[in-house]
């Protein structure tokens, strides 16, 4: 059976790697941000970026109709030269107009918008306002390479914006600059990267006058993850805004960072449904049904086996990371976030992998469902808990939150087709990051030292890995296929 898959799986063994590669250089430039903001500009200032990406992320769900996501569905594999063009300049243009007049909104209203949410820092929400054009156009560019699989030329530019915008914010911030010049570094970058992306795209498809042929069907399809994509912003960034109104802008700031943390599992997430969205798009419609549940049965796995440990290993080194890569103030204060926050993201990435199959079958409504639900009750639960509980409230409304997003897209997935979930193998992957963590504990029952914190990062994970190995946590027939793949490089 491998022997028969292995061409198949190899492209996308390499997709996963690049895309891999591409999100552990994208989690650098952020945790160099992380020291930067918190160490040179404060709590509060940090708060203040984390409103900044959190509002961007917010505009580009509404803005986007979704229509970044039907690239990847109905392009991927679109050949037709003028079908492509047609697809790609009609959703470009709505794209374009759409977020055009939520920019020209958000400058209308940014004096009310800046006092609630933003310290009173009008001018932080109209240089926003510029970011959400010029990113929205930029992402449209990139759902194309998405699209057709070029996911070379999608590391490259991603690595290019963040290290861009990590360089130009360090020279203005160790010069003594504020959190202004920090975001308007964000919006040089992002518009330098626009034109560049514009001539890429150029020199590969061309330039064409939209006929909108298609977009009926596209929005059909696009228009109900609006929902989707919005309920999931609530779940994960809501929280933000409801700090901030209740506690102010540094315990946002606080909060931020223990989340900054929490949410590394995302990375390996993102990684897979990168990939897999136009992967499995293409089997699906292509008959190709077995293969189509053996991606998603070791996408799980593979996920599972980077989650668990890292849930695990957060529990009990959060403050000494914390402290490291922020303040003693920030780590004494929020250092509870990051294991909360983390499980919560496993249970999402799970969910991640999974709800594959409603996006596969088009029952993309039923996703707006289990979102609307879930956002529902975060909300709720970040209203009545963050005035009581502060920033812990915030993390346990996020945990629940993905636990229901978890339980009901599972049952509802199923009930379209299955897959082979290995539940030997969590069982031994729990068992390896529990004699990880006690290896730890015991080792760093006096305290970690700074200098110490890598060594034992890197201690934990090589524990984790000889335990899951002693324990078989992986086939024969799997190790065989991966060394093939080796050689094959």
């Amino acid at each position: 059976m491998w022997k028969i898959l292995e061409s198949s799986y190899h492209r996308f063994a390499r997709d996963v790697v690049i895309i891999g590669i591409t999100n552990i250089l994208l989690f650098v430039g952020g945790l160099i941000l992380l020291p930067l903001l918190t160490k040179t500009l404060g709590a509060s200032s940090y708060g203040i970026w984390a409103q900044v990406d959190v509002t961007i992320q917010l505009a580009l769900i509404v803005a986007g109709l979704g229509l970044p996501f039907a690239l990847s569905r109905f392009l991927a594999a679109e050949t037709h030269k003028k079908k492509l063009q047609d697809g790609f300049y009609s959703s470009f243009t709505i794209v374009a107009l759409v977020t055009l007049a939520v920019s020209v909104l958000l400058i209308v209203f940014a004096e009310p918008i800046a006092r609630a949410f933003f310290s009173g820092m009008t001018e932080i929400v109209r240089l926003t306002s510029l970011i959400i054009l010029v990113w929205s156009l930029d992402m449209m560019f990139l759902s194309l390479f998405r699209a057709k699989l070029q996911m070379l030329n999608y590391g490259i530019f991603m690595i290019a914006t963040k290290f861009g915008e990590v360089g130009l914010i360090a020279y203005f911030v160790l010069n003594g600059h504020g959190i202004s010049s920090v975001i308007l570094c964000l919006l040089a970058v992002r518009t330098l990267i626009f034109i560049v992306l514009f001539l890429a795209i150029k020199s590969q498809i061309g330039i064409r006058k939209p006929h909108f042929f298609r977009t009926t069907e596209y929005l059909s399809f696009s228009l109900p993850t609006i929902p989707d994509s919005l309920s999931a912003w609530l779940v994960s960034s809501s929280d933000k805004y409801v700090i901030g109104y209740f506690l102010g802008a540094a315990s946002v700031g606080v909060y931020s960072a223990g989340y900054a943390l929490g949410v590394i599992p995302v990375m390996f997430a993102v990684v897979l449904a990168f990939v897999l969205s136009p992967t499995l798009s293409k089997l699906y419609d292509e008959g190709k049904i077995s293969e189509v549940e053996t991606y998603l049965s070791y996408s799980l796995k593979y996920f599972l086996a980077l989650a668990i440990p890292f849930v695990f290993g957060a529990a009990i080194l959060a403050e000494p990371v914390l402290r490291l890569l922020s303040t003693a103030e920030i780590a004494s204060q929020g250092y509870f976030v990051v294991p909360l926050v983390a499980l919560g993201v496993l249970f999402w990435g799970a969910y991640g992998v999974i709800s594959h199959i409603l996006v596969l079958v088009k029952k993309t409504k039923i996703m707006a469902f289990i979102w609307i639900i879930a956002a529902l009750a975060n909300l709720g639960l970040n209203i009545a808990l963050v005035p009581h509980l502060g920033i812990l409230g915030a993390a346990i409304a996020l945990l629940v939150a993905y636990l229901l997003t978890l339980g009901i897209g599972s049952y509802l997935a199923f009930k379209e087709f299955t897959f082979n979930i290995d539940w030997r193998f969590i069982i031994k992957s729990l068992v390896a990051s529990g004699i990880m963590v006690l290896v730890i504990w015991i080792v760093s029952r006096q305290g970690i030292p700074h200098v110490d914190v890598a060594v034992t990062i890197l201690g934990g994970m090589i524990i984790y890995g000889v335990v899951l190995f002693l324990l078989r946590g992986l086939s024969r027939e799997e190790l065989v296929f991966f060394r093939a793949l080796l050689r094959r490089r």
